[in-house]
């Protein structure tokens, strides 16, 4: 069993944390808040800073919201940094931009540690369910040494390869993500604007080519109206802004990328940035002035 430390215990954290610990890791936990009791009273010990978390584990998992918070996490004054050792290994399962990714790779492995980016998707449900894809950046043998943490919390498990490219296929996720609930949300609109029964044309579409994970549980979610986040539209705008920076750094274009982009905005401008990604409907609803189905 190792010394393992978590770093950002929010709503996929905290369930991926407890993972760790029901496989009989022993867990030193730091959050902006205070953690939660579900992990102190099975055993975690909370630490007052990220370089405290460093000092006691072996391995030191991070999981917040964006690029400069990591930043925060590693390279702050009391951060994780401060309190490597040789052999340690920092793994940021954050999702963040891939270049900063391997400054940071870089500012660690010159401490004498190894650094892995491992962003992962699944959201809150997959989180909970331990059913994570995670999508893997760095060495082959620091991966080898994770791999059984990273099976306490996930299914589909990659090494894709060196730093970076972790979070280049996270963005790549993303996109693929995004355009699909847009997909969803136009057909869903369509057939209910045209007078067929939302429900039973999701049913349908369940059975043929168009079916996909995101018609099944995002699309149930625009017709039941469930929008409370698994995962929030000012976290996905997050995410699609790293893409299409990227694009631009490379001279590429992601056109319905940044359609999809544009959406978000509408419902973040609308008040709408805390609700769940597939509430990205309510763009499309709002220019149709037609909701998928009613409340």
């Amino acid at each position: 069993m190792a010394n393992v430390g978590f770093i950002g215990l929010g709503i996929m954290g905290t369930p991926m944390a407890g993972h760790l610990l029901a496989g009989g890791h022993k867990l030193f936990v730091n959050d902006v808040k205070a953690p939660p009791a579900s992990l102190t009273d099975a055993g975690a010990v909370a630490c007052a800073t990220g370089a405290e978390v460093a000092k006691n584990a072996d391995i030191i998992v991070i999981m917040v919201p964006d690029t400069p918070h990591v930043d925060a996490v590693l390279f702050s004054e009391n951060g994780v940094a401060k309190g490597l050792t040789k052999g340690k290994i920092v793994v940021d399962m954050s999702s963040i931009c891939p270049i900063a990714t391997k400054g940071f790779a870089k500012k660690i492995n010159d401490l004498g540690a190894e650094y892995l980016d491992a962003p992962v998707s699944g959201g809150e449900v997959g989180a909970k369910a331990a059913t994570l894809t995670i999508m893997v950046g760095g060495s082959e043998a620091a991966f080898n040494t994770v791999k059984p943490l990273f099976e306490l919390m996930g299914k589909n498990i990659t090494l894709v390869g060196g730093n970076g490219d972790g979070q280049t296929t996270k963005v790549a996720n993303q996109i693929i993500v995004a355009l699909n609930i847009q997909a969803v949300a136009e057909a869903l609109l369509f057939a209910s604007k045209a007078g067929a029964d939302p429900a039973k044309v999701r049913q349908a579409l369940m059975g043929g080519f168009a079916s996909s994970r995101i018609l099944e549980v995002h699309g149930e979610r625009m017709i039941k109206r469930t929008f409370n986040p698994g995962f929030r539209i000012e976290l996905h705008q997050k995410d699609l802004n790293l893409a299409l920076q990227g694009a631009k750094s490379m001279g590429i274009s992601l056109p319905n990328t940044a359609t999809a982009q544009e959406l978000m905005n509408a419902c973040a401008g609308n008040g709408m940035s805390g609700l769940d990604h597939s509430g990205l409907c309510r763009a499309i609803e709002i220019m149709a002035n037609h909701q998928i189905a009613k409340a």
